[in-house]
């Protein structure tokens, strides 16, 4: 998985930073921060929580193939 974020995009509701705070956090202003791009498939989970709970749609999801 892939995962881009829209800072231009974000209202600052923080849900992103509750659900996965090892891919993303929050700006002093409580705009959205990506940790980790390209986050490990335990996390992958709670991204996709994370992008679906948005209100504002900032977070956008890449599925990639798994390697191996």
């Amino acid at each position: 998985m892939k995962v881009e974020v829209s800072p231009d995009l974000c209202c600052g509701a923080g849900m992103c930073a509750l659900l996965a705070p090892e891919v993303f956090d929050q700006s002093d202003e409580g705009v959205v921060l990506l940790l980790d791009a390209r986050p490990p498939a335990a996390v992958c989970a709670a991204v996709r929580e994370a992008a679906d709970q948005c209100p504002c749609t900032a977070i956008t999801l890449h599925e990639t193939p798994e390697a191996g």
